[in-house]
């Protein structure tokens, strides 16, 4: 399973996010705003995406913090996670 965080400096959701992530075992690569990338590619990239972070799993888009942790803590086994993103 690949996991990529896309977030910003001082961003409290990013920060709970990879707490969230940390907390279930969770290996993920996190980017940067404006080191990894820029806002606009993000856009063209995920057009829908309207805050941060953005979460996205074996390059589905999952959304922000609050769609990932629910998805995370309605699942038993983080593996039926990969099966059903």
């Amino acid at each position: 399973m690949q996991i990529e965080i896309y977030s910003k400096p001082d961003c409290p959701y990013c920060t709970a996010a990879k707490m969230l992530m940390d907390a279930h075992g969770l290996r993920y690569e996190e980017k940067v705003l404006n080191i990894n990338f820029t806002r606009e590619h993000l856009l063209e990239t995920y057009p829908t995406a309207k805050t941060f972070p953005v979460i996205v799993v074996d390059n589905f888009y999952i959304g922000g913090y609050n769609h990932f942790k629910t998805l995370v803590e309605s699942k038993q086994d983080n593996k039926q996670l990969l099966k059903e993103a």
